[in-house]
């Protein structure tokens, strides 16, 4: 396995989580979490079922659920035609998709959210 087939870690629909979530991998988040989401050297999707309450910390964050709570990103935010964002975000780059619902603030990385 090279470095460049991460595995990806997965929770199902079914999952519900309360606290901080960490790790050093890639997440496809399709179940429910509240807390924390800390991923900062890796990705972090949260799928079509996904309902997250959490502040979430990653490389890269791709969103086509449901997320109240801000994005700190190092590198880039996507929100899909699907996602229901509310909360404030930090990122280098941001994609909103024709359709996608967002209410907060972005800044540039390194810009502080007045």
């Amino acid at each position: 396995m090279t470095e460049n087939n991460q595995e990806v870690a997965h929770i199902g629909k079914s999952v519900v989580i309360k606290g901080e979530l960490s790790g050093s991998g890639d997440l496809f988040l399709d179940g429910e979490v509240e807390g924390t989401v800390d991923l900062k050297q890796n990705s972090v999707t949260i799928g079509p079922n996904g309902r997250v309450k959490a502040k979430v910390s990653a490389k890269s964050v791709v969103l086509e659920g449901k997320l109240e709570g801000n994005i700190v990103a190092s590198e880039r935010v996507e929100i899909r035609e699907t996602a229901n964002v509310t909360g404030d975000i930090v990122t280098k780059r941001i994609m909103i998709a024709e359709g996608a619902f967002f209410k907060g603030s972005v800044a540039q990385e390194g810009e502080p959210i007045a």
